[in-house]
């Protein structure tokens, strides 16, 4: 099988989940600079109540600029009202916003409690990558293991989706790592379980 090194997990909240897995949100914002190569493949994982992976995506871009420019270019395609969107950057000097395509929810979601039966999983605040290695170990034995595997090994080949706003320049220095962010889909003061 030909999959990739590594995956991106996010963490987002079930109505947003919903939203990109249907292709109604093709844009996931986030209040730092995200350094994430196109073509990467994306894991969500919806959080509480619903607590699982749900599905996954194929990031296309990353547009990082300051928070009134996201707004702009990306306000049709990230899911939220202006006043969510003022609340939740309020304060950030860059927002990131997420370009992603292909979604394709899981045919059977797997829960948090499977993907701590081999480890001490935490789901991420925001986000974090996952190796080939450990994303077979999370997912071994479940009914989606296979189909989630086979997704991430797929070649990249990014379709546009009538929602999505054309791809704006990387402003990211390569070796910028991300640090921890804070998920559009929760308050900064959420917590994920």
């Amino acid at each position: 099988m030909n999959t990739p090194e590594r995956a991106l997990l996010l963490s987002l909240h079930p109505r947003f989940a919903t939203a990109i897995l249907s292709g109604d949100k093709t844009v996931e914002l986030r209040r730092q600079r995200v350094a994430v190569p196109p073509g990467t493949p994306v894991i969500i994982y919806a959080t509480s109540p619903v607590m699982a992976l749900t599905g996954t995506a194929r990031l296309t871009g990353v547009d990082t600029a300051a928070p009134g420019q996201i707004w702009r270019r990306h306000r049709t395609n990230c899911g939220i009202s202006k006043t969510e969107y003022t609340a939740y950057m309020d304060g950030a000097g860059h927002a990131s916003a997420l370009m992603l395509d292909s979604p394709r929810p899981l045919s059977s979601p797997v829960p948090l409690d499977h993907l701590r039966v081999t480890s001490a999983f935490h789901p991420p605040q925001s986000y974090r990558y996952l190796t080939t290695e450990n994303l077979q170990q999370l997912v071994a034995g479940h009914d989606a293991a296979d189909e989630l595997l086979d997704r991430l090994s797929a070649p990249s080949s990014p379709r546009r989706t009538p929602h999505a706003a054309p791809p704006q320049p990387m402003t990211v220095s390569p070796s910028k790592q991300p640090g921890p962010l804070h998920s559009a889909a929760l308050p900064a003061s959420a917590a994920l379980r």
